[in-house]
């Protein structure tokens, strides 16, 4: 399979002109050498399949160490510098390493994956991400027998994050999973959007994203990966636990303490357009629902 390079950049026009091309002739994406993870598989598929626009994916954001406005993060990360960068895989490890952005980009495949985007304030978008499954990376180490958790840790840096300055959350970013959930090969370490590098403002240079859960589950700039044996207190949990629980999955039966679940709102639609129908798993029941078998999800929200 041929490597996305960062300098093989396709213009969003380009882009969905050859999606289009590719659907009409009745051909995967494994036909150009590029893998699509499917991001829905229920009822209203044809109107949640429009990719979101490159402008709004990176324009409309939350990343609170650029601010807590969502226009914040791409006026303020432009100059953040992300080389070099390298990331520690340690703790229940037999083997801690150090990688760096060069040794992922030459040992790991970027691929297309099309995934939809759910964030907890009730807004949604598509996004066709560059991307490996985490579960890859986490093969470079082998694991002892207490590793039950996965803790990420986020990039602190307040000469570079503004926000960061200011104690709207506990910095450094913190975020974690449980080891199945970070093993499923849908959790993806985000190497790149609409086939180019990954902007600051959407968590360059590495991030994860698992579709299943709210977007905030999913850590930018890391530069750690723990092992742990306790599940570990993400961000969120510390400064709200009644708000934001561990597993934080979409779940349109569990409402926030402060707005309903139920309904959400396409980013790149009619500001009049009606809110559409919040899917339980945001539409990866099929593939993850396993992973819950027998908990009470109002419970372990």
């Amino acid at each position: 399979m041929k490597k996305i390079k960062y300098s093989e950049i396709t213009p969003e026009k380009i882009y969905r002109n050859r999606r289009s091309f590719i659907k009409s002739m009745g051909l995967g994406a494994g036909s150009i050498a590029l893998t699509s993870i499917p991001f829905i598989n229920d009822a209203k598929s044809e109107q949640k399949d429009k990719l979101t626009s490159y402008k709004d994916i990176t324009t409309y954001n939350n990343y609170y160490e650029f601010g807590t406005s969502k226009s914040d993060p791409y006026k303020n990360s432009q100059n953040f510098k992300t080389d070099p960068w390298s990331i520690s895989i340690e703790g229940e490890v037999e083997n801690p390493i150090n990688i760096s952005m060069e040794e992922i980009s030459e040992q790991f495949v970027s691929e297309e994956r099309i995934q939809r985007l759910r964030c907890v304030e009730g807004w949604s978008m598509v996004i066709p991400w560059m991307g490996f499954s985490l579960n890859q990376l986490l093969s470079k180490v082998t694991l002892t027998s207490k590793a039950k958790f996965v803790e990420f840790e986020s990039v602190y840096d307040p000469d570079q994050m503004k926000g960061q300055r200011y104690p709207v959350l506990q910095w450094p970013y913190k975020e974690g999973l449980r080891i199945d959930e970070a093993m499923h090969p849908l959790t993806t370490v985000v190497t790149g959007l609409y086939n180019k590098k990954l902007p600051n403002q959407n968590g360059a240079p590495l991030r994860i994203f698992l579709p299943w859960k709210y977007g905030f589950k999913s850590a930018k700039a890391i530069v750690k990966i723990k092992l742990v044996e306790k599940m570990p207190t993400s961000s969120w949990m510390r400064a709200s636990p009644r708000e934001y629980g561990f597993y934080s999955n979409v779940n349109p039966n569990v409402d926030h303490p402060r707005w309903s679940q139920a309904t959400e709102r396409v980013i790149g639609n009619d500001i009049f357009a009606p809110r559409v129908e919040t899917l339980m798993f945001n539409g990866y029941g099929d593939e993850v629902a396993n992973l819950y078998s027998g908990m009470d999800l109002k419970k372990y929200f």
